[in-house]
């Protein structure tokens, strides 16, 4: 028999232990293997050939049609859905109704009265339940990731991002003529090995490309052709294990905790929400231990989607926002690590003594939600939330927010690595102690491409 978030949340005594001691590590990436070649090829073709990053099976999609989408999707969002036709997509960000961030996703505006949403649980499930309890004429339909469904071979599309310096190249190639050129999050309609392929202009570590998708019955047919189209520019498959680390480049955060485990304002959410969702399964790791779980809570100023918020609609949160618009925030930056002390922490596991946290590569995320202290003379100036080690700049990387004073490029502060009291009870946790990494603030997005790539979206115009 099912429960409630809510249940088991008041069943738990503190939220903060209870998400910190979870058992899921960090998310999966099924239907691929972890690396087709090696993670650091895979890694430096996005910047020199063209890869293609197989998004068919880890995230959510959500249908939502009917009379009222368009209206319930933007009441729902902070974003301005003025000029939001069809053949359009954005990056779709709700608020609760204290103004923090449930999370964000890929929405697409496919045909009147129907869209797509496209990410990670959170976002889906908020407008599920908007869906299910408002007053809206409109009907929803998942499709699950495969990693939480019982049919792994029966998803509604198939997803591809192709992407790198050669994939307009390897485009051409599979189409036969030149394809379209077209503005960012702008879509149309593609013929590849005689399938219908909608296609968005997208990127994600910031190099030209498109995203691709489609029925399931055409998954083969479309993938074999890009994969043959490739052969004569580089084109390379990349696997779960690299996939994760594309972010770092790119500068999106892609973790945000859910700002609903708290407030009256989400309580009719939390009760709707069952205790096998996403958020009752969610694990947080890091150095940082706020003393409640509101602590956890970004607004979107904090993630860098500042541009996003306008007040020329109204939308869940909207009042909470206006409230705060005009104060200092915190600002979205990179920190490259410092080489030494990278070493120091990595030697650390060849001695019998004491050892700092294990660092993977590429990616070294070890929960589902990371947030690590940042340091300036021993005190919090503000959170890291994603850790990745890139081949193509030579430097383990971090995606952290800091207070303003702090956050300008070539600033030094510390990353406190590892978890107090000798780590939590996640199994991605072994014992170790903390330990204290320097770093330098750096330019978001990291990537040079990307800054140029990006000059005009949300990456690069963060309000102060």
């Amino acid at each position: 028999m099912t429960d409630s978030l809510q249940n088991l949340l008041d069943q738990s005594g503190d939220i903060v232990t209870l998400l910190r001691n979870q058992q899921s590590g960090p998310n999966v990436y099924p239907g691929v293997p972890g690396e087709y070649s090696n993670w650091r090829a895979e890694q430096q073709a996005w910047a020199t050939t063209a890869v293609l990053f197989n998004q068919s099976f880890h995230m959510v999609d959500l249908e939502v049609s009917g009379p009222d989408a368009f209206a319930m999707l933007n009441h729902l969002g902070v974003n301005s859905f003025k000029g939001f036709v069809p053949n359009r997509a954005k990056q779709f960000v709700p608020v609760t109704p204290d103004g923090y961030v449930i999370g964000d996703v890929i929405l697409f505006y496919l045909e009147e009265n129907r869209f797509n949403l496209v990410g990670r649980a959170p976002t889906i499930e908020w407008v599920e339940y908007h869906a299910a309890t408002g007053d809206w004429d409109v009907t929803v339909s998942r499709d699950e990731r495969t990693a939480a469904r019982p049919d792994p071979e029966n998803r509604r599309n198939y997803r591809f991002q192709l992407q790198g310096p050669n994939a307009m190249k390897v485009l051409q190639e599979a189409m036969g003529e030149t394809p379209p050129d077209l503005k960012f999050f702008h879509m149309t309609t593609l013929k590849l090995a005689g399938c219908d392929v909608r296609a968005l202009r997208h990127g994600m570590a910031g190099q030209p490309g498109y995203e691709l998708f489609g029925p399931w019955a055409d998954y083969d047919t479309v993938r074999d052709a890009l994969i043959a189209a490739g052969k004569d520019f580089g084109l390379t498959l990349v696997g779960g294990r690299t996939y994760s680390s594309n972010t770092i480049e790119s500068g999106w955060i892609p973790s945000p905790l859910p700002a609903t485990y708290s407030g009256e304002g989400t309580r009719g959410f939390r009760e709707w929400l069952t205790d096998g969702s996403y958020e009752a399964k969610a694990s947080i790791g890091g150095s940082y231990v706020p003393d409640s779980v509101d602590g956890y809570y970004l607004t979107p100023w904090d993630l860098g989607y500042g541009p996003f918020v306008k007040f020329d609609h109204d939308f869940i949160g909207r009042e909470a926002l206006e409230r705060i618009a005009g104060q200092p925030h915190r600002r979205k930056v990179t920190l490259a690590l410092d080489n030494e002390d990278l070493m120091r922490v990595v030697s650390s596991q060849f001695t019998k003594g004491d050892r700092a946290k294990y660092m993977e590569f590429p990616s070294a995320v070890y929960s589902m939600h990371p947030y690590d202290q940042v340091l300036r003379d021993g005190k919090l100036v503000g959170l890291s939330t994603w850790i990745a080690y890139s081949a193509n700049e030579g430097r383990m990387l971090t995606l952290a927010m800091l207070d303003a004073a702090h956050a300008e490029p070539g600033t030094e502060v510390t990353l406190l690595w590892g978890e107090p009291d000798g780590g939590t009870s996640k199994p991605t946790v072994e014992r170790h102690v903390q330990t204290e990494i320097k770093a330098i603030v750096s330019s978001v997005p990291y990537s040079e491409a990307a800054r140029d790539a990006y000059a005009e979206s949300w990456r690069t115009k963060q309000n102060a």
